[in-house]
C-alpha cells in the first residue's frame, strides 16, 4: 500500500509539472503573440524560474548581435557582465558546470547556450535548482523556455532592424530624389560656349554638386562643390547651399564678397560641423574673362593656347571658419578655343586592381591630348577611360565632372 502511494505520489508530482509546464508555454506565447516588450518577457522568464521552478541563481545574457547585455538575473551582479561572457562563449551546447571551471561561474550549475543559424544569441545561467528530483526534466523544461524567449527576442531585434532598414532606404530614396533635382540635367550648347557634366555617386546619394547660373546673355557662372559626409545630412546641406549660392550670387558684384557671405551663411548652419569645398567661376563672353574662386577645392585645369594652368587661387572651406580671410580672386583672359576642367576628388583617387591611383598627372594628359573635343565628347571618352582604369573595382568615392568650353 505504502509503495502504491509512493507511486501515485510521484504520478502527481509528474502531472502537477507538466500543467505547470504547459501553463507556462502557454503564458510565455501568448506574451509573444500579444507583442510583450523585451522587457516584459525578461521579467516573466525571471518570475518563472523563481517562483514556479525554484531557481535560486540565474543569469540570461542577450546579444544585440554587437554588445551583450545581461538582461535577467537573480542573485547575479549585472556589471560581471563583461567578465562573465567570455567563459559562455566557448559553450556550444548544453554544458554542467564541474568544479574545475572558472570560480566566475561558482554557485551555478548548468550553461545553456541560444544559436541562431550557428551565431550564439543568449546564454542562460543557472543554479541552487531546490527541488532535485525529477531533475532532467526541469532542466529540458528551463532550456525550452530559454531557446523560446531568446528566439523571440531575436526575432523583435531582425523585425526592428528590418523596419529601421527600410525607413533609411525610403530616407535615401528621397534624399535621392531631392538631389537629382538639384543637379542640373540639361546644360548648354552654344555657339559661343558649352558646358557637359559628369556625375557619378558612391552610393544612390553624394556629396557632390555641380550647378550652372546664367546672368545675361554673355555672363553665367559654374560652380562645383564637394560636401563632407554622405547620405541625407549631405543632401540636405546640399539643398541649403543650393538656395544661398542661388540667392548670394545675385546680390554682389564681386566673386569675394559673394563667397565670404556664402561662407557665413553656411557656417551658421553647420558651426564648423561641415565643411564644403568649393570652385566657382565667372566667364564674360563678351569682353573674353574667366573670374574665379577656389575655395579649399581640387584645382580645375584650365587647357589654352598649348599651356595648362591649374586654378587655385582663391580661400580656404567653406564652412570650416566663421570668417574667411584673404580671399583672392583670379581673373585671366580667355582664348578661343580654352577648356576649363573641374572635378571631385573622387577622380583623381580613383584605384584599379593593382592599387594604383587615376592620378592628376594622368588627369592633365587626357586633358592635354582630348582638347579640341566638345565638352560632351570629352566627358563621354573620359567616362569610357574611367572604367577601363579602374575594371571591375568599385568607385570608392562620388566622381563629379564639368568640363566647359568656350569657342
Amino acid at each position: 500500500m505504502n509503495r502504491e502511494l509512493v507511486i501515485l505520489e510521484k504520478l502527481e508530482k509528474e502531472l502537477s509539472l507538466k500543467q505547470l509546464q504547459i501553463k507556462s508555454l502557454l503564458t510565455i506565447t501568448q506574451a509573444i503573440n500579444d507583442n510583450v516588450s523585451a522587457d516584459g518577457l525578461f521579467n516573466m522568464y525571471k518570475s518563472f524560474l523563481s517562483w514556479e521552478m525554484g531557481i535560486e541563481k540565474m543569469a540570461l545574457f542577450v546579444t544585440d548581435g554587437e554588445e551583450w547585455e545581461c538582461t535577467a538575473a537573480i542573485n547575479f551582479e549585472k556589471k560581471r557582465t563583461e567578465k562573465m561572457v567570455p567563459l559562455l562563449l566557448i559553450h556550444k551546447r548544453l554544458h554542467t558546470i564541474k568544479n574545475d571551471d572558472h570560480i566566475l561561474l561558482e554557485g551555478f550549475d548548468i550553461i545553456i547556450p541560444v544559436f541562431h543559424k550557428d551565431v550564439p544569441i543568449a546564454y542562460a545561467v543557472i543554479g541552487g535548482i531546490k527541488e532535485k528530483e525529477d531533475l532532467y526534466n526541469k532542466i529540458q523544461f528551463i532550456t525550452t523556455i530559454t531557446n523560446i524567449i531568446a528566439v523571440a527576442i531575436e526575432n523583435k531585434r531582425l523585425f526592428k532592424k528590418q523596419i529601421e532598414q527600410e525607413r533609411y532606404q525610403r530616407e535615401m530614396e528621397l534624399a535621392s530624389e531631392v538631389q537629382q533635382m538639384l543637379i542640373p540635367e540639361i546644360w548648354p550648347v552654344e555657339s559661343k560656349f558649352a558646358i557637359s557634366k559628369i556625375y557619378k555617386p558612391h552610393f544612390n546619394i553624394g556629396g557632390d554638386y555641380l550647378d550652372y547660373i546664367r546672368f545675361d546673355d554673355d555672363r553665367f557662372a559654374f560652380c562645383i562643390a564637394d560636401i563632407s559626409g554622405k547620405g541625407v545630412s549631405a543632401a540636405l546641406l546640399m539643398a541649403n547651399f543650393q538656395a544661398m549660392i542661388q540667392s548670394l550670387i545675385f546680390q554682389y558684384r564681386d566673386l569675394e564678397t559673394f563667397v565670404f557671405a556664402l561662407n557665413q551663411s553656411v557656417y551658421r548652419i553647420t558651426k564648423s560641423d561641415k565643411y564644403i569645398t568649393f570652385f566657382v567661376a565667372e566667364i564674360d563672353l563678351k569682353h573674353k574673362t574667366l573670374k574665379y574662386v577656389n575655395a579649399g577645392h581640387y584645382p580645375p585645369i584650365l587647357k589654352m593656347n598649348g599651356s595648362l594652368i591649374r586654378l587655385d587661387k582663391g580661400c580656404s572651406f567653406i564652412g570650416a571658419f566663421e570668417k574667411l580671410e584673404k580671399i583672392k580672386e583670379e581673373k585671366i583672359n580667355l582664348e578661343p578655343g580654352a577648356m576649363i576642367v573641374s572635378f571631385t576628388d573622387g577622380l583623381p583617387d580613383l584605384r584599379n586592381k593593382d592599387e594604383e591611383y587615376f592620378g592628376d598627372s594622368y588627369l592633365e594628359i587626357f586633358v592635354d591630348e582630348n582638347c579640341e573635343m566638345s565638352p560632351e565628347s570629352f566627358n563621354q571618352k573620359l567616362l569610357e577611360e574611367i572604367d577601363d582604369f579602374r575594371g571591375e573595382n568599385e568607385i570608392a568615392d562620388d566622381i563629379a565632372v564639368l568640363t566647359c568650353k568656350i569657342y
